[in-house]
């Protein structure tokens, strides 16, 4: 089996990723996870990645993509795996598909998390943070006992400047601008589909295997 998740932020696609891999027992594959493997290991890789994003640059399409052929290279993947950031382009889709057509093999499905602007700017803006030991919770889907203070340190909470709503809007109306044609190329090859992400983790995760034939 090989997934490939999309969703904005904020739509739980992390979380579905991890649930997915624990129930079908196949590796949670994220381009974040090996970005900071690459750089950990001080790989060419990560070196180059490093270099990047010291310049303050985004990761190029063949740097990202040298980084999952890498990755996709490893034995622990030979019974599927579920890519959770990466293709992120329609450019990196097609690189993708030459990819596995020269290891002989094809993606099962593409599924895309869908959940309402309004309910994603809810969902992130309402975060705070603790900034001594990390702990996150939010305003009304899991507050922390006292208002503004951490459970664990009585640290104050802090909102990250990612999750305030102008940010989350930008960041949204630029995943949709980049993502869109990657769906309809998800889409044209009928593999494409659409996944209510609202409800609980484990809902959205019955709905999926559903969705799967499982």
């Amino acid at each position: 089996m090989i997934l490939i998740l999309l969703g904005p932020p904020g739509a739980g696609k992390g979380t579905q990723a991890k649930l997915l891999a624990s129930e079908f027992k196949v590796p949670h594959v994220s381009t974040g996870d090996m970005f900071r493997d690459h750089k950990a290991r001080g790989t060419p890789i990560g070196r180059k990645v490093q270099s990047i994003m010291d310049a303050g640059g985004l990761v190029t399409d063949d740097v990202t993509n040298e980084m999952v052929k890498e990755r996709l290279g490893r034995p622990d993947v030979a019974n599927g795996f579920i890519l959770d950031g990466y293709p992120r382009t329609a450019a990196q889709a097609q690189y993708l598909d030459l990819l596995l057509h020269s290891l002989g093999r094809q993606i099962t499905r593409c599924l895309s998390y869908e959940v309402a602007e309004e309910v994603l700017v809810e969902r992130m803006s309402g975060r705070r943070s603790c900034p001594k030991c990390g702990t996150v919770y939010h305003v009304s889907q899991n507050p922390p006992k006292r208002d503004g203070f951490c459970d664990r340190d009585d640290t104050g909470l802090v909102q990250r400047d990612d999750d305030k709503p102008e940010t989350v809007r930008k960041r949204l109306q630029e995943y949709r601008s980049k993502t869109e044609p990657l769906r309809q190329f998800y889409r044209d090859r009928h593999l494409l589909t659409e996944i209510e992400g609202v409800g609980t983790p484990d809902g959205i995760l019955a709905v999926t295997k559903k969705a799967l034939g499982r």
